[in-house]
């Protein structure tokens, strides 16, 4: 039986749910779902450019671990562009960096990504 997921900080909310290609209706395309602490990866390491240790820092996480998500988000996000399948970011519930309490990723409370 596997260990249960712990609680993984996201510090932003994206401001939309999906990404598909253009001139195709969402309902004829493949989907590929990306949860919170994949895209917090992808966002921490490839756009902030942070290393993998700090990143994983700030998300509570081990460095391995951290690398284990990155790895999955990348392979996720390049199978979408690919194949023309659509992307969509999964709102769960996460650990705020700004305080304890759990909060949905799509709550008002988190800032958009910057």
């Amino acid at each position: 039986m596997a260990r249960p997921c712990c609680k993984r900080k996201t510090s932003c909310c994206p401001t939309c749910d999906y990404f598909k290609p253009a001139g195709t209706p969402l309902h004829a395309l493949e989907e590929v779902a990306l949860p919170s602490d994949e895209l917090e990866a992808l966002r921490l390491a490839d756009f902030e450019g942070l290393y993998h240790a700090d990143a994983a820092e700030r998300m509570g996480i081990s460095r391995a671990t951290f690398g284990r998500i990155l790895e999955i988000a990348r392979r996720k996000v390049v199978d979408a562009l690919l194949h023309g399948k659509a992307l969509r970011i999964q709102n769960e519930i996460q650990e705020s960096d700004n305080n304890s309490s759990q909060i949905s990723l799509d709550c008002e409370e988190k800032p958009t990504c910057e």
